[in-house]
């Protein structure tokens, strides 16, 4: 049985951060009790389709999907049959953490917890206009921990303004004593539409982000925390099942406003509105506001750069690949991006550096 993938946009925010470009509303209680209900109607829509298929992995992310509260989480989850060790993850914010919150969730059903720690530098965390310190941030981690969800992941962000080399290497040292599971490193990016986008930011030079970038993969490897996606560190047997559905093009449904879906070789998305998305769901119309299939070639060169992003790499004899492409990854190889053993090809510690080069010569 094909194993596919769930995910739930819960886009409510307190507030919204200056970095944020997700679609993101107000948390108004009104406002959730309508959206679980269309949230039920689209699960209720998806169940013919998922019925063939073994659901693996269940993400609820945001916003803030902890807002909708656990009994919510458990009525979605109650609605939708799925593997007996599938993996159900919740994104969290640190200030929102508490061990009855975590231990109520784990009682709805959520055995990974993902958390935006951002930083363990307080500095780092008031630039990036966080409400939580690096205090609340651990003691969230030992929250959740000690809730008996052991299964936690968190995001680290880099080349922020005016970090430095010294402050970064005090956050990676802070990780070492936590019991984290997993971790997922991102360089700020300004992207338009956004806060940060509209100010002047005085941010690491390319050669002072490589040397955080260094430290962060040294640190977390001395720490048991194994690369094996350009992005994704984790421990023996915690890579993220779900995550990495993505890097693989394992099918997968988005339910909520704005959530992609990849099913039967085509990418969707649904209204990027709450209200549209809710009404149409009332009134018994499609949610979905755009629609893609890529023809052939160009759907194969994706999948294939997509799944370079794994450091194992890939077996080319999965893909129907033309013969031009196979000249061009030979280039690629030349050039010392990829390496090329046989049908098996994997990016370089160059490759990896440089992986938007290699995936936009390959797309």
């Amino acid at each position: 049985m094909i194993g596919i993938s769930l995910y739930f946009h819960i886009p409510f925010c307190t507030r919204k951060c200056p970095y944020c470009h997700f679609f993101v509303v107000p948390n108004k209680k009104d406002h959730r009790e309508d959206f679980l209900e269309a949230l039920l109607i689209e699960c209720r829509r998806i169940l013919p389709k998922i019925k063939d298929h073994l659901v693996t992995s269940i993400y609820f992310g945001g916003g803030t999907p902890t807002l909708l509260g656990a009994t919510a989480i458990h009525i979605l989850l109650e609605s939708i049959p799925f593997a007996p060790d599938c993996e159900i993850t919740i994104e969290a914010n640190p200030e929102d953490v508490t061990e009855e919150l975590m231990a109520n969730f784990k009682q709805a059903g959520i055995n990974r917890v993902s958390l935006g720690v951002q930083s363990l530098e307080d500095s780092s965390l008031q630039v990036l206009e966080r409400t939580h310190n690096a205090t609340k941030a651990i003691e969230a981690i030992m929250h959740t921990k000690n809730a008996g969800i052991s299964n936690i992941s968190i995001d680290l962000m880099y080349e922020l303004p005016d970090q430095t080399l010294k402050d970064f290497e005090k956050t990676l040292r802070k990780l070492e004593t936590l019991p984290i599971t997993h971790l997922s490193l991102y360089n700020l990016t300004i992207e338009p539409n956004t806060a940060f986008f509209k100010r002047t930011l005085n941010l690491p030079s390319p050669e002072e982000n490589l040397k955080l970038l260094q430290s962060a993969t040294d640190h977390l490897e001395e720490m048991g925390l194994k690369r094996y996606e350009i992005s994704a560190f984790a421990r023996e047997g915690f890579a993220s099942h779900h995550n990495t559905g993505y890097w693989i093009g394992r099918p997968f449904f988005g339910l909520g406003p704005s959530a992609f879906s990849y099913y039967e070789g085509k990418r969707f998305r649904n209204i990027p509105h709450l209200h549209r998305y809710m009404r149409a769901l009332k009134e018994n119309r499609s949610a979905v506001d755009f629609v893609e299939e890529l023809p052939y070639p160009q759907n194969v060169h994706e999948l294939l750069a997509i799944n370079l992003r794994l450091l194992e790499g890939v077996d080319l004899t999965t893909f129907d690949l033309p013969e031009a492409t196979h000249a061009l990854l030979d280039k690629l190889h030349t050039e010392n991006y990829l390496k090329r053993d046989g049908s098996h090809c994997k990016l370089t510690p160059k490759g990896i550096l440089f992986y938007d080069t290699v995936a936009s010569e390959i797309i």
